[in-house]
């Protein structure tokens, strides 16, 4: 058992890390425009990262997909299809980032409007939007070359490159905002060069794949590349992640837009205490990504024991980090957000709501374990089925709970949300044993 210990923290750690760094695009941002003067840029910052979660969280089937079959490929050591993996999933990267292109403005306009923000804060996040957007097709790309990364259990890559996109993202902002004096234009112009810049990386890192002369492999024939059956099973695998991404994005867009219709100062306070959850939430998201890489590796081998053993030891270090986190949101929770702003009614507002954020990392932890789970096992359906049932008992409590209780109420049931996505999802586990072979007697 303290093998499989060592091997999940050989890969969380670097991937938590990573995973660290991730949020530092929206939080460099937050904090930036949290600095200028009114809420109103902080709003329209944080209106524009959900605009843009919505839409790289929509197509974010591209990494998740990937990350499964490329590990489950990895485990039986088929490299010519895990190679095919990660080609299909560039191409669809491509073209989907070029049609987000061609339909920004409609889309950005429409979005904005059902966001419900105030003319100040709408006029902001259409200037964010505006210019953002133009890194639509790299940031799809990159959550394809960090599946592939994840699959094939590069984590210390994946690190370099997660960092890679931050540095410039934090060196970009500060010499466009502090220096230049851009404003949001300058946030906004700052992350699209760092995922563009990363997104060149990624591709350099992952050479071997594109190139495969390179590495002493076989060139790849676009009939394999095309082949039917696989094009099939990689659009229904795609399918139920997307309806299961449009639910999560749409509860987030509905937590924001229900937090808007309070005004613009409790839209930046859970814009601050979100991104907070966010920064745990991505490193829970480390061992949820090394329990993906191991559980497809062991999927792949057709090995029982070792899904086992890697269900145990993940699921055990994931608690106990979750606990630490909420313990040091209750120690330092009011000072981080002194960081994010220093506007005071923000500040006190957030404090209020900070108590829902404390408790957030434990109770969420049993959710983003069981992602990885079924994401290694390309148990897409019962990802799908859970977060759709989720989503609906988020919206009628949201509903309920908002008009009895106002912002406390809009938390209430988003902490209901993440933990129902943990107990339901515990319900379809047998199923994955079930596809394993019977293990053979011991005599």
């Amino acid at each position: 058992m303290a093998y499989w210990y060592r091997r999940v923290f050989a890969l969380a750690i670097p991937l938590i890390l990573s995973n660290l760094t991730q949020p530092l695009l929206s939080t460099v941002d937050t904090v930036l425009s949290g600095h200028l003067p009114g809420a109103a840029a902080l709003g329209g910052v944080a209106m524009g990262g959900v605009f843009f979660n919505g839409i790289f969280w929509t197509f974010g089937f591209l990494r998740i997909s990937t990350t499964g079959l490329v590990a489950q490929a990895y485990g039986a050591q088929r490299h010519d299809e895990l190679r095919l993996h990660f080609l299909r999933g560039l191409g669809a990267a491509a073209a989907i980032g070029v049609l987000v292109l061609l339909v920004q403005t409609p889309l950005i306009a429409i979005s904005v409007h059902m966001l419900g923000a105030s003319p100040e804060v709408a006029a902001n996040t259409k200037l964010y939007c505006h210019l953002r957007i133009w890194s639509a097709p790299a940031a799809l790309a990159n959550y394809v070359i960090l599946g592939y990364m994840l699959g094939r259990q590069r984590a210390r890559t994946a690190l370099a490159l997660q960092a890679t996109i931050n540095v410039v993202n934090v060196a970009m902002a500060l010499w466009l905002v502090v220096h230049l004096h851009w404003g949001v234009a300058g946030i906004a112009c700052a992350t699209m060069l760092a995922d563009w810049s990363g997104c060149a990386l990624g591709l350099l890192l992952a050479s071997n794949a594109l190139h495969p002369e390179s590495a002493g492999e076989r060139s790849l024939r676009w009939a394999e590349l095309v082949d039917r059956p696989s094009v099939l099973r990689l659009l229904a695998l795609n399918r139920d992640i997307f309806l299961r991404t449009i639910s999560l994005v749409a509860a987030y867009a509905w937590f924001t837009r229900t937090g808007a219709r309070e005004g613009d100062a409790v839209l930046a306070a859970n814009a601050i205490l979100m991104n907070m959850f966010f920064i745990v939430s991505y490193g829970l998201d480390g061992f949820a990504n090394a329990t993906e890489a191991l559980v497809g590796a062991a999927v792949g081998a057709q090995r029982l024991v070792d899904y086992r053993a890697v269900l145990r030891a993940s699921n055990l270090a994931a608690f106990a980090v979750s606990a630490v986190a909420s313990l040091a949101y209750i120690a330092g929770g009011s000072h981080l957000i002194g960081l994010f702003t220093n506007q005071e009614p923000m500040r006190i507002l957030a404090l209020r709501y900070l108590p829902w954020v404390m408790a957030l990392p434990v109770l969420s932890v049993l959710a983003f374990q069981l992602d990885g789970v079924f994401i290694g096992a390309t148990r897409a359906r019962e990802l799908r089925n859970s977060m759709l049932l989720s989503f609906a008992v988020f919206l009628a409590l949201a509903i309920v709970l908002e008009r009895a209780m106002g912002n406390n109420g809009l938390w209430c049931a988003f902490c209901a949300f993440i933990v129902l996505r943990g107990v339901s999802l515990s319900f379809y586990l047998p199923r994955i044993e079930a596809d394993f072979p019977i293990p053979a007697p011991v005599s």
